[in-house]
């Protein structure tokens, strides 16, 4: 059998239960690898072994039925994926998905009923399991349900491409497999019971013993489980249409996707062997390609890095927040305030310039807290609370009392200078001041300061409450307690937090810039935008590049341009063309096709690129950007590059961040020299 070394066993626990009304007792498994919920319970080759000797356990005593059931808070949350990328063959490969399949038919091919009571999150693997079973009750407790493999480059491959459309029907499959891992969702138990993946739904406080009432009711027929036939007359309309979503949205760059296609399109006629025999071969082929490798690694990046960022000081010195203060009051401000409020719920107070502002900007965040009550986010106890502690002024001393004061107002280094110059002498000594700037230096912001050791920069991704990624910046002066205290309070707004060092644009601006940088010398030599904006299809990334511009506005990103053009000019340019773009006004976009307006504004040369050498000249420019901040040491390493692309531009996990696909497809080292991973993590190189 393949074995993990790193491996934390979940080990399925047995034990007989008795449930009044059944003449036998119930075989119980409880699946628990002897951790809280921090540490989930996954399937490893050690786990499936301990499932399959439970399952033979438990039918050698004949119980009224068998049941599977997790560890508080937590089902299953699907394969051991530190295990995949230790597997060297493909005959491995095939061999783990295999094992799967063979432990987990046995709950499908059961004489014996058998039951998945689902306590907890149940993701991949985990669902999986419980698709095998005959009956699911589902706890209104279970934080996530799902199948999101795709996004991490694998497919389903023990049994769910093949179970879930023949039990709810392809419409609910397909948004299941591919549309929720692509967006980012999961099922939340009421979604699961309304599509049909699980056929009751219990409170979570009396969930298992609700769910053994129940299951003994199903075994002695007192309750029935009515399930809808499926209608396959709509199977291939439903799968023509996903696939021209993807093809629109991803172009082909996401294998897992395509193969999830075709693992859903041979579960309408196809035999259940026949079908998890295709699902084996194609998580083989997947587990041993290049996407799923880079996924995995930024999956890691998003489940460890993210959690354990690389040079925080000492957290014992970081500073106790009891109230915060907001200078500006503008949608990203109000934002701000917003997301202080909810995750610290200490007191929050915003200024401006004039009343009407500081009016609306305090309205905005009442507003949103409505909204959240409107949708059943918040209940209203808490609302009440939250609307209580905003507040705000154009009277700067509400400040004095501050922990935390931080800026969004217009990026200009001169008027923050000015706005810190004059809070410093209303807040106390020790409070700390953090900008939001995207791209300004926060040494020369603190440099006329009395404290400069105590400014910080704390740049958010808009929109806010969407991308999680905070740029924690230490400028010169910057002292370790602010520091700390700053990464203490990323923390409590639950962003994923990377210490960047004071340089232009930081982290993930400064990458996109230069992207953009590229664009538009190509735009501005001649060719046509069409072609820019399509060259980069074969990548899959988020977005097209003028789509991209219109998202971040041309004026921001021609600020940003400017700073490092000042900062960089043999390497950034200052396209005239992009200003003229700035000037107009125009969008760029009219229903998604690029406006013909635009397309008369530009004057350029006579250099016409093809679509690959646009690409391929990008490439080499990131890659010689990205070699360069590591160089100066921006960041601690690689991985925090891809890990701040990955967490605030929205890069996909299929190119690992941008690094892993750097060095597969040859170009760091033909740029570069060298590699930016080390061998084995995220490299497997195209064949």
């Amino acid at each position: 059998m393949i074995e993990n070394p790193n491996e934390v066993v979940t080990k399925a626990l047995l034990r007989s239960v008795r449930v009044p009304g059944l003449d036998k007792p119930v075989a119980l498994i409880t699946l628990d690898n002897g951790f809280d919920h921090k540490k989930p319970n996954s399937f490893g080759p050690a786990g499936l072994k301990s499932l399959d000797d439970a399952i033979t356990a438990a039918t050698e005593a004949d119980p009224a039925f068998i049941a599977i059931t997790g560890k508080p808070y937590i089902f299953c949350v699907g394969a051991d994926i530190t295990g995949m990328p230790l597997l060297s063959s493909r005959e491995q490969a095939v061999e783990l998905g295999e094992l799967g399949h063979r432990v987990f038919a046995r709950l499908k091919n059961s004489t014996i009923p058998t039951f998945a009571f689902v306590n907890g999150a149940a993701l991949g693997g985990g669902l999986e399991v419980a698709l095998h079973c005959h009956y699911r009750t589902v706890s209104t407790g279970a934080a996530a349900l799902g199948l999101p493999e795709v996004a991490i480059g694998l497919i389903p491959g023990w049994g769910g491409s093949q179970l879930l459309p023949n039990l709810i029907g392809i419409p609910g499959a397909a948004q299941v497999i591919l549309q929720n891992p692509l967006t980012q969702k999961t099922l939340r138990p009421k979604q699961a019971k309304e599509l049909g993946v699980a056929d009751a739904l219990f409170e979570a406080a009396d969930f298992l013993e609700d769910s053994l009432a129940w299951a003994a009711g199903v075994v002695k027929g007192d309750v029935t489980v009515e399930r809808p036939e499926i209608d396959r007359d709509m199977w291939d309309g439903v799968l023509w249409f996903a696939k021209n979503q993807l093809d629109e949205k991803l172009h082909g760059a996401v294998p897992s996707a395509n193969k999830a296609l075709e693992l859903l399109a041979l579960a309408k006629e196809a035999s259940f062997s026949d079908g998890t025999a295709a699902e084996t071969e194609a998580l083989a082929d997947l587990i041993m390609g290049d996407e799923a490798r880079a996924s995995l690694y930024a999956f890691d990046l998003v489940q460890r890095r993210a959690k354990r960022p690389v040079g925080v000081p000492d957290k014992s010195l970081a500073r106790k927040v009891t109230k915060v203060g907001i200078v500006g009051a503008g949608l990203m401000a109000s934002q701000l305030a917003l997301l202080f409020l909810r995750r610290l719920q200490v007191p929050v107070v915003l200024t401006d310039l004039d009343q009407e502002r500081v009016d609306k900007g305090v309205a905005y965040v009442t507003g949103e807290i409505d909204k959240l009550v409107g949708k059943r986010r918040l209940d209203e106890g808490t609302a009440a609370k939250l609307r209580g502690l905003i507040s705000g002024s154009v009277d700067k001393s509400v400040f004095a009392d501050a922990d935390f004061v931080i800026e969004a107002v217009f990026e200009n280094l001169d008027l923050k200078k000015k706005i810190w110059a004059e809070f410093e002498t209303i807040v106390k000594p020790e409070a700390i001041l953090a900008t939001n700037t995207s791209s300004l230096s926060i040494t020369e912001m603190a440099a006329e300061l009395q404290h400069p050791e105590r400014v910080v920069g704390f740049h958010f991704f808009n929109p806010v409450a969407v991308l999680p990624l905070l740029e924690i910046i230490r400028g010169e002066k910057t002292d370790d307690a602010t520091l700390a205290t700053a990464f203490a309070v990323g923390k409590e707004l639950k962003k994923s937090s990377v210490l960047v060092k004071d340089a232009p644009a930081f982290v993930v601006n400064r990458v996109l810039t230069r992207f953009t940088s590229e664009v538009f010398k190509a735009i501005d030599a001649g060719t046509p935008l069409d072609v820019v904006n399509e060259a980069f299809d074969p990548m899959g990334l988020p977005m097209r590049p003028i789509a991209l511009l219109q998202l971040v506005g041309p004026a921001v990103a021609y600020h940003v341009g400017e700073t490092l053009h000042r900062a960089f000019p043999e390497r950034y340019v200052d396209s005239p063309n992009l200003k003229r773009i700035v000037d107009a006004g125009l969008p760029l976009l009219v229903d998604d096709e690029i406006n013909a307006e635009v397309v008369k504004l530009l004057e350029v040369g006579d250099t016409v690129l093809t679509g690959d050498e646009v690409r391929a000249r990008a490439l080499a420019a990131l890659a010689e950007e990205i070699r360069i901040m590591l160089d100066e040491g921006v960041v601690a390493e690689a991985q925090d590059i891809d890990l701040c692309m990955i967490l605030g531009a929205g890069y996909p996990f299929h190119l690992g961040g941008i690094t892993p696909y750097l060095d597969r497809s040859g170009v760091a080292e033909q740029v570069t020299g060298k590699r930016f991973l080390p061998p084995g993590l995220a490299n497997v190189r195209r064949s």
